[in-house]
């Protein structure tokens, strides 16, 4: 059995009552965001409130909402941020993005997804796996179109996707007069082909977008020194 929990320098996440799991993905986004100067930031799809967490831990001042659509996702979020430094900072919510996002009073400087993302591959038979891996309850459209209409002027929106999905993140940001700021390349081994892409959006555009890669391990599968560096301050190495 694995472990029902994932211990970082600052909080623990417990992960057992969850659908997916605490995860690279997750801890790619939760590091590589921009929370300069942000106060308000929305985690659409929050989990465990591993990102929530770790956004809280980099931000000392933010103010940070997550939601998602798993109840019992939720309560273990709820659990893991009572449990954590930051739990007057974090609020979590069991409700949809659409529904949710009529209730939004004040812009959010930042929102940040590990959204549902795999609209091709074959179904998993657990429901709430199922749900929480496939795109079927929050598309891509509606997640930048939603998530734009609650950003303040200057705010982002920032993600992590499959690579193969980047040409369709990018056409989907246009079509919602989104634009890029800045993306980053995920190299899971030195020497392969890209399977991630960190990107972030915003409604202003950019006078100058950025793109670089990160590779997470060597040929010999040791970590990298820039992704120890991105989330040293994280990881228990």
């Amino acid at each position: 059995m694995s472990n029902p929990y994932f211990r970082f320098k600052q909080f623990t996440v417990w992960h057992d009552r969850c659908a997916m799991k605490v995860g690279t993905d997750g801890t790619l986004l939760g590091a590589w965001a921009n929370v300069h100067d942000r106060r308000r930031i929305l985690d659409v799809g929050t989990g465990t409130g591993l990102i929530a967490l770790m956004l809280a831990q980099r931000n000392l001042e933010a103010r940070i909402d997550g939601i998602d659509l798993d109840a019992d996702a939720c309560l273990q979020a709820q659990e893991n941020v009572r449990q954590s430094p930051f739990a007057t900072r974090i609020r979590v919510v069991h409700a949809p993005l659409q529904s949710f996002a009529s209730t939004v009073t004040e812009p959010y400087d930042l929102i940040v997804s590990n959204p549902p993302y795999f609209r091709e591959s074959m179904k998993c038979p657990e429901g709430r796996r199922s749900l929480a891996r496939h795109d079927d309850s929050l598309t891509l459209t509606d997640l930048l179109h939603t998530g734009k209409s609650l950003l303040a002027p200057d705010g982002r929106i920032a993600l992590i996707l499959p690579f193969a999905q980047r040409d369709d993140l990018l056409r989907t940001a246009k079509n919602e007069a989104l634009h890029k700021v800045r993306e980053t390349y995920v190299i899971p081994v030195e020497g392969a082909a890209p399977k991630r892409l960190l990107i972030e959006l915003s409604s202003m555009p950019s006078p100058v977008s950025t793109t670089d890669e990160l590779t997470l391990e060597n040929r010999m599968h040791q970590r990298t020194i820039a992704y120890r560096q991105l989330t040293q301050v994280f990881y228990l190495f």
